[in-house]
């Protein structure tokens, strides 16, 4: 089994950002859930039990917190897109699912959203 197979999963991160393309959703921050599942070899620190052997998490979501919040896009397509972009070229990722969720979205719905799977070559790294 290769490394390729781990994965570090952030689930649930809920956030507020202007997001859509309403006059009320580009006016009224609104709240967003991301995930994240993150692919990557951790088997050097399963073996050291060394943060620095691995993708600190705390990072990762402290870069997504501060996107988000910062970010004014039209379209969840487009936050997901630049939430892998970023995670990939700043951690040693090789591979990003991510999700980006709008609760509340539609009236019958509990949320709607998007789901991508990115890689660095994706975006050239």
């Amino acid at each position: 089994m290769n490394g390729e197979a781990d994965c570090i999963h952030i689930r649930d991160l809920l956030l507020r950002t202007i997001i859509g393309t309403n006059d009320d959703e580009r006016r009224d921050r609104q709240d967003v859930i991301v995930n994240l599942t993150l692919h990557t070899d951790v088997r050097r620190a399963g073996e050291s039990d060394d943060m620095k052997d691995t993708v600190n998490y705390r990072s990762v979501a402290k870069l997504v917190i501060e996107l988000v919040e910062g970010t004014q896009y039209y379209l969840v397509e487009a936050l997901a897109t630049e939430i892998a972009r970023a995670v990939l070229a700043e951690f040693p990722v090789s591979r990003i699912r991510v999700s980006v969720e709008k609760p509340g979205a539609l009236r019958f719905a509990r949320s709607v959203g998007i789901e991508i799977a990115r890689t660095r070559k994706d975006f050239g790294l």
